[in-house]
């Protein structure tokens, strides 16, 4: 069977570039998304485009079989224009959902989600193989403790005792590529976790003992949070959800569960283990 050429978008973050990294270590021919210049590995066709202006991916969907598709903005506008460009194209589209999707009314803090079920509407009524892969919280977003952890080995931060079942972006990569090569998750929204809840005091201490120097959690008020999320220059719909949505997760938590194993075989990974992996980050 002929291998399918797969476009990845938002393949210089995170989760992207490690879909990328991925396939092209499988040998799946692969192509990134890029609005500027980036490097990747000999192999993987960087090609311009930009999910914002659909005109402009023409010549990245050209020959794909199928997409990996990052949303992002914070709303679905202009995203039917974007899923009519694949669906022209491509035959499958995997998109990088959320756990919180579906539970916008349950939780009225996670109303940020909803431009991800908008997302997954659109796409299942595109007529194209797909599926949603929705994780837990990243791993990933405690690099926004980068900086202060190199510069004074202290966490300033709302709710320590915030416990998550973070997620590894290499394990949501994983998910992803099982998705984009085989028939397995056609159709499915898998739910996939980290291996257990962690808090984020515990967090902190865990990135400390992987880069050998104490890292110190201090609980700051919410509403200070609040405003050092405006002073960084977060979008004010993103301020007033994000942080009542954490505190909520106190009395109700986020699942657990081995889906991570049961598609690829693995075990996720541990937050342990994501710390040691990206130490030089927090150095």
């Amino acid at each position: 069977m002929t291998q399918p050429k797969i476009l990845v978008t938002g393949a210089t973050g995170n989760v992207g570039g490690a879909v990328v990294t991925r396939l092209h270590a499988a040998g799946v021919p692969v192509r990134a998304l890029v609005r500027t210049h980036a490097e990747f590995p000999d192999g993987v066709q960087a090609v311009r485009g930009d999910l914002g202006d659909p005109a402009s991916l023409d010549a990245a969907l050209e020959g794909v079989d199928a997409v990996f598709l990052v949303w992002p903005f914070l709303s679905a506008d202009g995203a039917p224009d974007v899923i009519d460009a694949i669906g022209k194209r491509a035959r499958r589209v995997v998109y990088l959902s959320s756990a919180g999707v579906g539970n916008e009314k349950e939780k009225p803090g996670e109303a940020i989600t909803m431009f991800h079920t908008e997302l997954e509407q659109l796409i299942e009524a595109s007529g194209l193989e797909w599926t949603a892969v929705r994780p837990t919280g990243f791993a990933s977003n405690t690099l926004g403790w980068a900086e202060e952890v190199r510069t004074t080995g202290v966490v300033r931060a709302p709710l320590a005792r915030l416990a998550r079942p973070l997620i590894h972006e290499a394990d949501m990569a994983a998910v992803a590529v099982q998705a984009l090569t085989t028939d397995v998750l056609v159709g499915a929204r898998p739910l996939i976790t980290g291996p257990e809840l962690i808090t984020q005091e515990r967090q902190a201490a865990l990135i400390g003992e992987a880069i050998g120097r104490p890292v110190r959690f201090e609980e700051i008020a919410l509403d200070e949070a609040v405003e050092r999320m405006k002073v960084a220059g977060y979008p004010a719909e993103l301020v007033e959800a994000v942080l009542p949505a954490q505190a909520s997760m106190l009395g109700n938590p986020e699942p657990v569960n081995d889906e991570v194993e049961r598609i690829t075989g693995t075990p996720a990974r541990s937050f342990r283990e994501w710390a040691v992996d990206h130490a030089a980050d927090f150095r």
